[in-house]
């Protein structure tokens, strides 16, 4: 009742200030003066005056002093058909309509010459007035003389004409500006209002709110004019757009409004569907607006304006008398008072109700009333739910009180209970420190075991990769001592010769022999196959000094290493269990010596590359080319170490689970599942951490972070 008190006294409090204001403008309407209306469509609309002249006009079905066609594509002809001899000091014909695409007037005198003379619109082009169409008339307008009026509107075309003193005009659209300027004032009050409560409660409503009446604003000014005076230019895109736009992009807002206010998740699932699908029907008419038309968007939009409208008061009215939802009832009223005023708005429009100051402005009065409700609304929720708050308070407080009695009661119980459990607990504690010792010994061992097999792996690896270059050396060895001996044969030959006898035949002899053995060759060879134990050797080389930087494992000394040459031993150590198809692709960085336990870091790095190996072969289909990527790089104090595989990959359930201990993925026999919480462990202890990046069927990254100063 108080809601309904407080609307009745805002529509009283108009009226009052619309009869103790100006006057009404009927009396200057072009009926009134004495003219008769036609009416010609021009569906071509590129019809001249001399084509139009000729046609029959119709005369409107209605006797409505406005000329009302509604939403049509056509160009319209209005005849005005003057009954008498008018004269006319200081008047303009003026129609009262924003949202004409243009408008033409030309006046037909019943003189002689019967020449057609047209009038230009009474220039306001420097103050750009864009509130309606005003042409200058002659001083005198003769009877049975003829005024065409040339109008064509992508929205409704509703045409007040009316023919009015220059001065009386001027009074009205100052008026009609102090009217606009007070609707203006009340909605940016409510918008600086409600954006500041939101800024400080964090409610969507109020963002959503605060949209509402920007969008709703925009399309007044829209409507009325103002926005192609003041923000764009009349009769551009946008200028054509700004009603339909502004109109849908208020419904959508005022959607998600009512779903966030009235809390149909909580309180009707069935209006918050119909409101969502209302939404998505909202958002498909901006598009019908950008590529289907602006006409065919207005009628949708005003279509959904009515259902959006009915939609809001049937959700409303169901909160507020089902559900009991209090704030409700400010929102019902505001819906009811914004159709109400619409349905009146419209009623003017068809001469059902007067065209006076009241009714123009009806739209906006409305608008300004609904705001002013909806803002009351959600004070109105927050006071709502600031009450249900303290009734749980209040609830909560009983409800402790009587738990301190209840406590108090079991306190009692409680410390004979605790003093029979400490027993019981204690002697369960010593149970408990000779189980730990048990386990602790078990997981030693188990760490030893995982140690054992990685050395056994390791083994493995390095009897292979020794056993390649030895077979250099043991394979040369043989063709070597051949073609040594055929030299030492030749070097014999040399030695043998005897100078009392001729010398050429003995020469012709060796020169034979080194035919015989191909000495070319001979030389050739022997530089082959020291350059093949020369390699072996080096390779030999090779392996043992990455056995000796690896065969640090029981180092726990913290020292200066290069991490590098730790990561290219471990390479060079399990080589022998990387297959062909695998590339390994190694970029290492410039990294400064890291002060780590080297053996343990060591063990990370075969760890983690023998996994990466493990997990390309476990592929079921194999690529012709598989990639092993290890890389170091040093940034921010910190050096990163990143091993990266193209192998099966993980699931987020097995990569959250990967570090926990005796947790695998491999067969049974086939890992003991502390390997990575070995990894895990140890970086732990050296102050770093490790990220895990893994995709199904994509590959693995693990990258290990180490500060340069532990």
């Amino acid at each position: 009742m108080k809601i309904i008190k407080s609307v009745l006294l805002i529509f009283i409090f108009i009226n009052l200030f619309n009869l103790n204001g100006y006057a009404n403008f009927n009396d200057d309407n072009i009926i009134k003066k004495g003219f008769v209306a036609s009416y010609y469509r021009d569906v071509s609309n590129n019809a001249t005056i001399k084509e139009v002249k000729n046609q029959k006009f119709l005369i409107p079905k209605s006797n409505n002093e406005v000329l009302n066609f509604g939403i049509d594509k056509a160009t319209y002809w209005i005849k005005l058909t003057s009954q008498k001899r008018h004269e006319f000091a200081n008047q303009v014909l003026y129609i009262d309509q924003a949202r004409l695409s243009y408008a033409e007037l030309f006046l037909l005198k019943n003189d002689s010459t019967s020449k057609l003379s047209l009038f230009n619109p009474f220039s306001y082009s420097k103050s750009r007035f864009t509130q309606g169409k005003i042409f200058q008339l002659p001083t005198i307008i003769e009877k049975e003389s003829t005024i065409y009026i040339r109008v064509h509107s992508n929205e409704n075309l509703i045409l007040p004409i009316s023919i009015i003193k220059e001065e009386t005009l001027l009074e009205k659209i100052s008026f009609r500006g102090i009217i606009f300027g007070f609707y203006t004032g009340i909605m940016s009050i409510m918008f600086i209002y409600n954006l500041f409560l939101y800024i400080i409660i964090k409610d969507k409503s109020y963002i959503y709110y605060v949209f509402y009446i920007l969008c709703a604003w925009l399309t007044q000014i829209s409507i009325q004019g103002y926005s192609a005076k003041y923000f764009w230019i009349a009769s551009s895109k946008i200028d054509d757009y700004s009603t339909t736009l502004f109109s849908i992009i208020a419904l959508l807002f005022a959607s998600l409004f009512t779903l966030t206010f009235l809390n149909t998740k909580h309180f009707s699932k069935t209006f918050e569907k119909l409101i969502k699908i209302f939404s998505v029907l909202t958002i498909l008419n901006l598009a019908i607006l950008f590529f289907g038309g602006t006409s065919t968007a207005f009628i949708v939009m005003q279509l959904l304006t009515l259902c959006g409208a009915l939609l809001a008061l049937s959700s409303s009215y169901f909160v507020y008398f089902k559900k009991h939802f209090k704030p409700a009832g400010y929102y019902l009223v505001a819906w009811s008072v914004l159709l109400i005023g619409a349905i009146l708005f419209i009623m003017k429009d068809y001469g059902i109700i007067p065209y006076n100051n009241f009714t123009s402005y009806l739209l906006q009065i409305s608008s300004a009333i609904e705001v002013m409700l909806l803002s009351f609304a959600l004070a109105d929720k927050i006071n709502f739910f600031k009450k249900e708050n303290e009734i749980a308070q209040a609830q909560a407080l009983n409800a402790s009180l009587e738990n301190q009695k209840l406590i108090k009661e079991q306190n009692i119980v409680l410390e004979k209970r605790v003093q029979e459990r400490t027993e019981e607990l204690q002697n369960t504690n010593s149970t408990l420190n000779v189980t730990l010792s048990n386990l602790k010994d078990t997981q030693s061992q188990l760490v030893d075991a995982e140690k054992m097999a990685a050395l056994g792996q390791l083994t493995a690896g390095i009897a292979h990769e020794i056993n390649n270059p030895i077979n250099f050396v043991t394979s040369n060895i043989k063709p070597l001592e051949l073609d040594i001996n055929d030299l030492r044969e030749i070097i014999t030959k040399y030695e043998q010769l005897d100078f009392d006898k001729e010398i050429k035949p003995q020469i012709e002899e060796i020169e034979s022999f080194k035919k015989q053995i191909d000495l070319a060759f001979v030389n050739n060879e022997i530089s082959s196959l020291l350059s093949g134990i020369s390699e072996g050797a080096k390779r030999t080389a090779e392996i043992i000094r990455s056995l000796r930087n690896f065969s640090r494992l029981d180092e726990s000394d913290m020292k200066p290493i290069d991490l590098n040459e730790g990561l290219d031993s471990t390479v060079v150590l399990v080589r022998s269990n990387i297959p062909n198809h695998i590339t390994v692709i190694k970029d290492f960085g410039n990294l400064p010596k890291v002060e780590c336990q080297p053996g343990k870091i060591n063990q990370d790095f075969m760890n983690l590359i023998s996994n990466a190996i493990q997990a390309i072969k476990s592929k079921e289909t194999q690529a012709e080319e598989e990639f092993l990527t290890i890389k170091s790089w040093y940034i921010d104090q910190q050096v990163k170490i990143s091993i990266k595989d193209s192998g099966i990959g993980m699931s987020d359930e097995v990569k959250h689970r990967i570090f926990e201990p005796f947790f695998t993925t491999k067969d049974i026999g086939e890992g003991t599942g502390l390997g990575l919480s070995i990894v895990f462990s140890i970086i732990e202890n050296h102050k770093g951490n490790i990220e895990v990046i893994s995709k199904l069927n994509e590959g693995t990254e693990f990258i290990i972070t180490l500060n340069t100063n532990l």
